[in-house]
């Protein structure tokens, strides 16, 4: 049987196009509510700010030039992601018939491997390949993808510190903020973040396989984690946090 299209989320808005809309809606959201949580200075939140006032002066670059250059390469990732999608108009959809078809089989040949295949009623067998088909596969995709992009950026990152050249001429731009918040998490040199960010997302999505509705959510999030790293604060209670210790404190 051939694979169902799936239809998108919203009726006037495409799964591939929100997937490149939504992270950026996400990122200014975020950085507005941590810019506005800064400004009025609740003293709750005070008390977890990494860096105080006087040390953000230090910062050699002003919060208007940042949110133009992030502006820029908004754009630019943007502008490439939907070339990409117009390259390959075709939508990408996992067959879920054959999918729960095939997890099916696996965990009745495992079933009738340690003699429980008769024990297990099929409505059970069913159950279990919808939350693996579903879920865990979906959970583990995710996980690759994470995994490949935090690894690409750690050792790009190293390699631009490493290298003096490098540092020098692109890596430089983005230390120009010595204090770090919300706003300033794609502040760096377009080559930089060329690099770091339109590369490493785009191997992570491909070689997890993930289709359109994890893209949405892995680059969504992705773009979460990126901006609570240079949020500027040391909250307690944030799940992110708790749950990455790399961040850009």
């Amino acid at each position: 049987m051939a694979p169902v299209v799936q239809a998108p989320l919203f009726s006037f808005v495409s799964d591939q196009t929100l997937a490149l809309l939504l992270p950026i809606v996400v990122y200014w959201t975020y950085s507005l509510l941590f810019h506005w949580t800064s400004l009025q200075e609740f003293p709750w939140f005070e008390k977890y700010r990494i860096h105080n006032k006087e040390e953000e002066a230090r910062n050699r670059v002003a919060l208007p030039d940042v949110i133009k250059a992030v502006i820029v390469q908004q754009l630019l990732q943007t502008a490439l992601g939907f070339l990409a999608v117009l390259a390959d108009d075709s939508q990408v959809v996992f067959d879920d018939e054959l999918g729960l078809t095939q997890y099916q089989r696996w965990i009745g040949s495992f079933l009738s491997l340690v003699g429980l295949l008769t024990l297990v009623p099929d409505s059970t067998v069913e159950t279990v390949a919808h939350v693996c088909y579903y879920y865990l596969e979906s959970l583990v995709r995710f996980s690759v993808a994470m995994s490949i992009l935090d690894t690409w950026q750690y050792f790009l990152h190293r390699l631009f510190h490493n290298v003096p050249f490098l540092y020098k001429h692109f890596h430089s731009r983005h230390h120009r903020l010595y204090v770090t918040y919300a706003f300033g998490a794609l502040y760096n040199h377009p080559f930089e973040g060329f690099l770091m960010d339109s590369v490493g997302a785009s191997l992570a999505f491909l070689i997890s396989g993930m289709g359109n509705r994890g893209a949405l959510a892995f680059f969504s999030f992705s773009t979460l984690k990126t901006l609570d790293d240079h949020c500027g604060y040391n909250l307690p209670y944030n799940p992110l946090q708790q749950l990455f210790s790399n961040n850009a404190d």
